[in-house]
């Protein structure tokens, strides 16, 4: 088992949802504490050991995610899987439709990345900070285009901060997965192929190599995971 992240601190976003478990797990197992904000209950995360959680943290509320980031130690990672997803054709996409992907997608990436760059900084600087983007960002299709708005904006956050972070040895990079083979989205699509959408474990390995200091070079990639599709 690998210990590369051993005493080593990585706050991880979206901890209860889709993927957020299986970045979990990956993490622990390379020995990393793991540190998950909740908007819910403090509880909320899988109640591993070497797992922070802390509950009453809105990640659209700018003075939250400072106060959250502010509060955890030096940290050698973050990596940012809450999000949102809504799809409409555009004729029924209401402003408040595309505000509100933009603050569940967009903003929540730009405000923990911003602050996880503060800690890092403060901490002797060096890290590394991973978004979950999407393929919608990169081969755009019709349906859902406040989400791909909304990511597009975090790909083009990643890359802009990879250029401004990486002289301080913050390293930005973002995975971007297609229809992830979750238990909600199999329930959503039962037609579909399922075998063919990537995996939770298998994007969650991408994100650790990311993660790890193996990945000295890497940053201000857009990482394609789509699967098999």
């Amino acid at each position: 088992m690998s210990t590369e992240l051993e005493g080593r601190h990585v706050v991880v976003t979206g901890a209860a949802g889709g993927l957020g478990p299986a970045v979990v797990e990956v993490l622990l197992a390379a020995g990393a504490t793991c540190h998950l904000p909740a908007r819910g209950r403090s509880d909320a995360g899988t109640g591993a050991a070497r797992t922070v959680s802390v509950g009453g943290v809105d990640l659209t509320d700018e003075n939250a995610v400072r106060a959250f980031y502010a509060s955890r130690p030096p940290l050698w990672a973050s990596v940012h899987v809450a999000g949102g997803f809504k799809a409409a054709p555009v004729l029924e996409t209401s402003l408040a439709d595309l505000r509100g992907q933009l603050d569940l997608n967009l903003a929540t990436a730009f405000l923990c990345c911003r602050e996880a760059a503060r800690n890092m900084r403060a901490g002797g600087g060096g890290g590394r900070i991973v978004n979950v983007g999407s393929r919608a960002s990169a081969v755009p299709v019709g349906g859902s285009v406040a989400y791909t708005v909304a990511k597009a904006g975090v790909a083009t956050l990643t890359q802009a901060l990879g250029d401004e972070l990486r002289g301080e040895g913050i390293l930005v990079n973002a995975v971007l997965p297609s229809i992830i083979d979750t238990p909600a989205n199999r329930a959503a699509m039962p037609g579909a192929d399922h075998e063919r959408w990537p995996k939770p474990t298998e994007i969650a390995a991408t994100i650790g190599w990311l993660v790890s200091p193996a990945n000295a070079l890497t940053s201000g990639a857009l990482v394609p995971v789509y699967g098999r599709a």
